[in-house]
């Protein structure tokens, strides 16, 4: 993607994340959309998360925008430093907090100042001292050279018109033997230029996913062995609440990738 397309692409991305983090509604602002409301238990349930779980976070960090669990791949233990790529509302940061314990540390990256802001205030909410939270673009990390143990995300990556940039970071940021522990989603087949060209359906989590091919591609390029792609093929069972009536589930699913450096 040409370096201006790309900008534009980040520049409706982040208005929209904005918009969400300012007033609570879905990832998706049109009518074909079907709204998720934010925190909804249900649809985290979902995804893989525990009930238990759910209760053990600040409220407001549940924002219903993920496709998956990544801690349940991740494997994150006491101690290790753990790198969110577009940490949103700070869900996921904080409870990898309570698994990685005092002695870990948890550093969540979000390109939108409205959504760093969000997850700030949740972090103070029950006090959370081993999460912080930077502002910064996921193909530019604010982190420093093999100083990461895990990287986890979100159903994120997806959303960047430059992934191998971002994968390059990730390598870059994660120590030696360091892992990318990521759920996001994957083209299952060939999308419908129209829905390329949909912004609403590229914010929306669905235009800018890439094949399992594509994606193992730019893993090896950079560097990453031990790759896994596993395909969640009930993911469909969701997807198609994203945008009702368009069949997009028959084009895209989610997916479990781990790799290490």
């Amino acid at each position: 993607m040409k370096s201006r397309e790309s900008d534009l692409v980040r520049e409706q991305v982040r208005s929209r994340y904005a918009d969400i983090a300012e007033s609570n509604e879905s990832c998706c602002s049109s009518d074909c959309c079907t709204p998720t409301s934010l925190g909804d238990g249900t649809f985290s349930a979902r995804l893989g998360y525990s009930e238990d779980e759910l209760a053990t976070v600040p409220v407001g960090s549940n924002m219903g925008l993920g496709c998956g669990n990544p801690r349940v791949i991740a494997a994150l233990q006491p101690g290790e430093v753990v790198l969110d790529l577009g940490s949103g509302g700070g869900f996921d940061c904080f409870l990898a907090a309570r698994q990685v314990g005092a002695e870990g540390k948890v550093i969540g990256v979000d390109m939108t100042p409205e959504m760093i802001a969000k997850a700030r205030a949740n972090g103070r909410k029950s006090d959370f001292e081993n999460v912080e939270f930077r502002l910064g673009e996921i193909e530019h990390l604010p982190v420093a050279d093999s100083s990461i143990d895990v990287i986890v995300s979100n159903c994120v990556i997806n959303l960047s018109p430059e992934k191998d940039q971002v994968f390059q970071e990730a390598y870059r940021v994660l120590r030696p033997q360091g892992r990318l522990a990521v759920s996001d989603v994957i083209a299952i087949r060939p999308l419908p230029e129209s829905v390329k060209k949909d912004m609403d359906a590229h914010c929306g989590c669905v235009a800018g996913a890439v094949t399992v091919a594509e994606i193992e591609q730019m893993l090896r390029r950079v560097g990453f062995a031990k790759i896994s792609i596993e395909v969640q093929e009930g993911s469909d069972q969701f997807i198609r609440d994203w945008f009702p009536g368009t069949s997009i589930e028959n084009h895209v699913r989610a997916a479990a990738i781990t790799a290490y450096k």
